[in-house]
């Protein structure tokens, strides 16, 4: 008695249907900080204050970056039911419809709204780049080119994709991806380095302040936040250059997650006043800024006395500043 055998790659299969599920348990993820975020960010600020503008524009990109990541998520997992259940007969079996899966309209659905996700979440990485930076051209800049060529390496992929060409086979992705590792790690860089710079200018111009653990904390919070996303595109970026599907659809079933799930991490730390260690509250040194606030908050402890010198006022100025840009 004879049977149709279809093409089989178990590993293939095996990593579509372990991914849609850690894709899943991310997605949880992301819909609880999605949540927290939200509550935190409606909430009125201590002592009365005004909401300041910016949270209602997190709020907004806290909503749409979700909803993105929502409508890709959705896609993915129906595209899995698909695969085993509408055509399991369908010729190549599985291991077909996984390899060609852009010849299916959803999946392109998915990946769209994946990358203007991911876009977005970049652009967050910038708008806080330069207000801490104060608009300086030398980062704009080199900043901006990059992020125009993480867009145009997306739209290449997403042309290519649209054609129906295996998703696996688009080397424009990888660009895409190493486009977008360098964005992340030159943020990190240019943020870390300009808060050393006001913890320094600080200390110069007030000689009693001694503790900076509020630039130590900020610095390890975007470093943390940064380093976390880092490595998984790394992962994503070496499994696709050695052509290693299985990991690469493993990777690819997560990423827009992961990263909004780092992101998610600041903003949520920072609305409820948690970006800082509590180190403040036991010293005696004189009084600095306890608690990170948004542009345009009045945080608490910010109404310490401090020295007069016009130096001392322009760095403590300055310090609230970076504080509240680094959101």
């Amino acid at each position: 008695m004879s049977s149709y055998t279809p093409q089989t790659d178990l590993s293939l299969e095996r990593s579509r249907l372990v991914g849609i599920i850690l894709g899943g348990v991310s997605y949880g993820v992301y819909l609880l900080l999605t949540v927290q975020a939200v509550t935190a960010l409606m909430q009125r600020p201590r002592r009365g204050q005004k909401i300041a503008n910016n949270r209602c524009m997190l709020l907004c990109y806290t909503l749409i970056t979700f909803a993105l990541s929502t409508i890709c998520f959705a896609c993915s997992a129906k595209y899995t039911e698909v695969i085993w259940i509408n055509l399991r007969d369908a010729p190549g079996g599985p291991v077909a419809l996984i390899e060609n899966s852009m010849h299916y309209r959803i999946n392109f659905v998915a990946i769209l709204c994946g990358y203007v996700a991911e876009l977005f979440m970049q652009a967050l990485l910038l708008y806080r780049c330069f207000v801490l930076w104060d608009w300086a051209r030398h980062v704009m800049i080199p900043m901006f080119v990059v992020y125009i060529g993480m867009i145009a390496a997306a739209i290449v992929v997403l042309v290519q994709a649209g054609t129906g060409s295996s998703f696996y086979t688009i080397n424009a992705t990888l660009a895409y991806l190493v486009i977008l590792v360098a964005n992340t790690v030159l943020y990190t860089i240019l943020v870390a380095k300009r808060l050393l710079s006001i913890r320094s200018e600080m200390k110069m111009a007030l000689a009693e302040y001694h503790d900076s653990s509020i630039y130590d904390t900020i610095i390890l919070m975007v470093v943390e936040s940064a380093m976390a996303y880092t490595v998984f595109v790394i992962i994503f970026i070496v499994a696709f250059a050695v052509h290693s599907d299985t990991v690469s659809t493993l990777c690819f079933l997560s990423i827009y997650q992961v990263q909004g799930i780092t992101q998610l991490f600041i903003i949520i730390r920072v609305a409820r006043g948690r970006a800082v260690t509590h180190a403040w509250s036991t010293r005696n040194a004189p009084a600095a800024p306890t608690t990170l606030a948004f542009a345009g908050t009045t945080s608490e402890g910010t109404n310490a006395t401090m020295p007069e010198q016009d130096s001392a006022s322009e760095s403590c100025s300055i310090s609230a500043k970076s504080a509240e840009a680094n959101v």
